[in-house]
């Protein structure tokens, strides 16, 4: 199997869905939600990619960096590269059910693990923790801001699953697939949180942080990691891109939480930007929805190495001999 092999079946599948742009920035599916695009005009998601284009890296080729080192850890575990597969689900509304909930997240998950990676399961209940239990807990399960009980509840279940942590993304607080769907979702204050991370045995993660504030908030409350995330452009039209608020709420609260991001993510470059902008792992998701329609966990592992491929080849050429090195010097912002 190769990645346009994956890329075409997953085209003819999406007819109607996604037109699996040459550039995939969110013009062409403003509006389309439920679907694949951004909410109302579609500017969140094309502002998380205008920002992380806003940047460019630094060539630099004398150095001795020939052979960068890509792992890095995370809750206790090696992983391959700081590339995780990001939480998705609501294939039937968004994908028009050509995969079901099931495939999707075992895909994401399987996919991962076998490229060395870790792999979010979205808010799909028991098929998120079978996926989980079946994979031998390599995963992480995000689940929606729903009411304390069930959080708990399923919260639990993820950890009998063996899962490597759980959380909760905040920023579908106002999700419309949910509220059509007459599902309850609520912004969770500060107490809520600390209820949350007190009640709960693995790593706590909050999704959806935009604000330095807010990552604050949370770190007080006991998160042990936060996303910084708009939800792919899909909550909240006319927000920041992600690459845009990261380096003011990394000053904030790097060293104090694991900082992870999302939005805009296709090559292993974009990757190496936002670690130098001050995340510690980085999130995919359309390009690894679209792998996972097309070809299954062997799609998904395809496209995860073509991005640590490339994060490696972006590092030699930025004399970035590991993670930890991946710094602003290694970057320069567009100019006007």
């Amino acid at each position: 199997m190769k990645l346009e092999e994956v890329r075409a079946k997953a085209k003819e599948l999406l007819k109607g869905r996604c037109r699996l742009c040459p550039v995939c920035d969110g013009r062409a599916c403003a509006g389309e939600v439920p679907g694949f695009g951004g909410i109302g005009t579609g500017a969140s998601f094309q502002n998380n990619v205008a920002a992380l284009k806003k940047w460019r890296l630094n060539l630099r080729t004398l150095h001795a960096v020939t052979e960068p080192d890509t792992t890095t850890m995370l809750f206790g575990e090696k992983l391959a590269a700081p590339i995780l597969g990001a939480p998705m689900a609501g294939t039937k509304p968004n994908l028009g059910g050509v995969i079901s909930d099931y495939e999707l997240t075992k895909a994401i998950v399987q996919g991962c693990r076998l490229a060395g990676t870790l792999g979010m399961a979205g808010d799909t209940g028991k098929d998120a923790v079978q996926v989980l239990r079946e994979e031998d807990g390599r995963g992480v399960f995000i689940f929606k801001p729903r009411e304390q009980e069930k959080i708990i509840r399923w919260g639990d279940a993820a950890a009998q699953a063996g899962a490597r942590a759980f959380g909760i993304d905040v920023d579908g607080a106002g999700l419309i697939n949910m509220r059509l769907l007459g599902m309850y979702v609520e912004p969770k204050p500060l107490d809520k949180l600390r209820e949350l991370t007190a009640k709960l045995s693995l790593p706590f993660i909050v999704k959806g942080i935009m604000t330095p504030d807010e990552a604050e908030l949370a770190a007080e409350a006991g998160a042990q990691a936060i996303v910084v995330s708009n939800h792919g452009g899909r909550v909240l039209d006319h927000t920041p891109g992600t690459a845009e608020v990261l380096p003011a709420i990394a000053a904030r609260v790097k060293g104090r939480v694991v900082i992870m991001v999302d939005g805009g993510v296709r090559t292993g470059t974009d990757v190496l930007k936002l670690l130098a902008l001050g995340a510690d792992q980085v999130l995919v998701g359309r390009p690894l929805l679209v792998a996972a329609v097309g070809g299954g966990a062997e799609g998904v592992k395809l496209a995860v190495e073509k991005l640590i491929a490339e994060l490696k080849v972006a590092m030699i050429l930025t004399g970035t001999p590991g993670i930890a090195a991946a710094l602003p010097r290694i970057l320069s912002p567009e100019r006007s």
